[in-house]
């Protein structure tokens, strides 16, 4: 039973890694005193982002943390690149929704959920029993292996690039430029779209880019906001390599293994 439900945990946690993008379509129009119009910032911006080999991504849901919602992400902290290769943490659903630290190089994945992530996605006291099984050790697999496969999705930057749409080449809504800000320590110009819900404009969604104010314009913020969503994005650390080190074997229970281990609890 502890076997079956550890399939179930790690299936599950799979499906909360999927690339986020927050980024609605916001396009063009106004300028400021220099001249750059608010489409040209937010072009510049989304090429330098589709255009990186790497960043580091961060992102908090306050709607997923609030309501505690152990399913989604309320919060995710990743160095990712075009290669594959990713670092970083995800947590769950707020308080008592678990966090997993997640490593992969190439098709290799090493996942560690903490205890509070087992005791949220396992029932009764099989979530204490895997977690006691681990012994604070990593899963260790590949992307073949069907508990892992969400892998490939949360730490391909390609597929996130691929997603992306700032709205810059559209025109089908106005793109307002605000006054210098700062977000990073960084001097960064807003540039906010609004989009009408469903009933109108009381229940749409307002999405704001955050574009450095010194070129290269790079986006290094994204905020959207409306009824039902509250997501906040940050952009770091363009270019800057993913680190290339893995567990060690002292650190690491394969996957196999460790369904060998529960057949024998």
């Amino acid at each position: 039973m502890v076997r079956k439900a550890l399939a179930g945990a790690l299936a599950s946690a799979g499906l909360l890694f999927s690339p986020v993008s927050p980024l609605s379509p916001v396009p063009a129009a106004a300028s400021d005193a220099d001249g750059r119009t608010a489409a040209e910032l937010a072009e510049q911006a989304e090429d330098h982002l589709l255009g990186a080999e790497s960043v580091r991504l961060t992102m908090t849901d306050r709607i997923a943390e609030a309501e505690g919602t152990v399913t989604e992400p309320s919060a995710m902290d990743l160095a990712l690149d075009r290669d594959g290769n990713c670092v970083g943490t995800i947590e769950t659903g707020g308080e008592g929704g678990g966090r997993v630290e997640i490593v992969k190089r190439g098709e290799e994945v090493w996942l560690k959920p903490d205890a509070a992530f087992w005791k949220a996605h396992v029932p009764g006291d099989e979530g204490d029993a895997v977690a006691g099984l681990l012994e604070d050790r990593y899963l260790h697999g590949t992307t073949d292996d069907p508990a892992l496969e969400g892998m490939a999705g949360v730490c391909d930057l390609g597929r996130f690039q691929r997603e992306i749409d700032t709205g810059a080449s559209s025109g089908d809504a106005s793109l307002t430029k605000g006054e210098e800000t700062t977000r990073q320590d960084t001097a960064v110009v807003p540039l906010t779209g609004e989009e009408d819900g469903e009933t109108g404009e009381e229940d749409g969604e307002r999405t704001t880019l955050y574009v450095t104010a010194d070129a290269p314009h790079r986006l290094i913020e994204a905020d959207r906001r409306g009824e039902g969503t509250d997501v906040t994005l940050a952009f770091e650390d363009y270019g800057a390599p993913v680190p290339a080190g893995t567990p060690s074997p002292a650190e690491t229970v394969d996957i196999g293994r460790l369904e060998e281990e529960l057949l024998d609890a």
